[in-house]
Formats: structure tokens, sequence, C-alpha cells
């Protein structure tokens, strides 16, 4: 008497696929729901930091980390800048070959952040200038483009509200929905790191290249 070899049905083959698809599609719609909200909060920091930074300037007249008297507006052993304090710019490079650093010293691009946290505008330690982190991980940093030795930054003079470390595909995503999607053009900017200080006409989306972002405000 033969054996009955038993397998499974094409029923079965069809049920399995079927569940295999949506573990698939659910894992696949969780990534573009944590890389959306990413995003979200990327650009919700840049709201916040320019709306801190244009009340600290209306509240006190002057740009916080230019500001020469922040003690006199803000409880505290809070310091003011030493280059060219006053002069309406916020001194002090926030990057360094394409990668942000956490300025020392009295570098107004560092203070600002103290400023603006010893105001109550920003959220973190009133006594820290210690540049804040964004929802990729990596840093932000501010600076006056003009105050640049350059002059400008990749052709930005103004304020600029800079974001470190955002993958390709993700950077021309902010870049369309805020400005034209180009990173040499507008008013916001890119920087490819490998490349240092130099700004690429088209964004490399495959996931081998990261970005400074340049909010120009």
């Amino acid at each position: 008497m033969k054996k009955q070899q038993s397998g499974f049905t094409l029923v079965e083959i069809a049920i399995v696929m079927v569940i295999i698809g949506l573990l698939l599609g659910g894992v696949l719609k969780g990534q573009e729901v944590i890389t959306n909200a990413k995003i979200k909060n990327v650009n919700n920091d840049y709201s916040g930091v320019s709306a801190a930074l244009y009340s600290y300037q209306d509240r006190y007249s002057v740009l916080p980390g230019d500001d020469p008297a922040p003690g006199a507006h803000v409880d505290g052993g809070i310091l003011h800048g030493t280059a060219s304090v006053g002069n309406g710019l916020i001194d002090g490079a926030f990057a360094t070959n394409g990668t942000l650093v956490a300025v020392a010293g009295n570098a107004e691009s560092a203070l600002a952040w103290q400023h603006l946290r010893a105001a109550g505008l920003i959220s973190g330690d009133p006594a820290s200038s210690l540049l804040p982190t964004h929802a990729f991980g990596t840093t932000m940093g501010m600076q006056t483009a003009a105050a640049h030795a350059d002059g400008e930054i990749n052709g930005l003079t103004g304020i600029v509200i800079a974001f470190t470390g955002i993958p390709g595909d993700m950077a021309v995503i902010l870049d369309a929905q805020n400005d034209d999607g180009a990173g040499d053009a507008g008013s916001i900017r890119s920087v490819q790191v490998s490349d240092g200080n130099d700004a690429g006409a088209a964004y490399t989306i495959d996931g081998t290249e990261s970005y400074q972002v340049l909010f120009e405000l």
C-alpha cells in the first residue's frame, strides 16, 4: 500500500503569500511613517527656531549670540560673544569641511543657542551653548552667512539655520517642500558632506550621500 504524500494546496500557498505581502506592506508603511515624521520634525524645528530668533530680536532689539549684554535681559551668568559683538551679525562658523561642530568659547553661533534657552524661547539648559540635535540624530547650527570668511555660504548671505546629516532623498524632499528643490538655488541650499563646502546642482538620492541643508531666514 502506497503512502500518500502530503503537501500544500494552492489555497494554502495563496494564503501564505497574502500574509507575507501584508507583513512587507506593513514594514514599508511603517518606514514611510517614520520618515515623514522626521521630515515634519525638521520643518517644525526650523519654524520654531526662526520664531524664537525673531522673538528675541523683537524683545531686546539685538540678535541672540550677538547680544552685548545678555545678562541684562535674562537671569544667570550668560556670556556675550567676543567677535564683533553687537554688529548685527551672528558671527562664528557653524561648520568646518562639511561637518557641524560644537563651537567652543564665546563664538556667537554657539552662544545664540544659550541666549535663546536663557530667554525661555527654546527648551534646554540655559547654561548650555551646545548645539541642539534634530530628528535625524545630528546637530543644528546657526550663523549669519555674510559673516563667513567668503562673505556668503553657497550664495546665501542672511541668517542660516543649518541641519546636517540629512540623507539625500530626505534633503530633496525638505528643499522641495519649502523652496525649489534645487540644492544650489533659492532660499534653501545644501552642502554635500563628502565635497566639503561645495554645493552640487543636484541631490544624490541613492543613499550614498548626506547633506547640510541650509535654510535662509
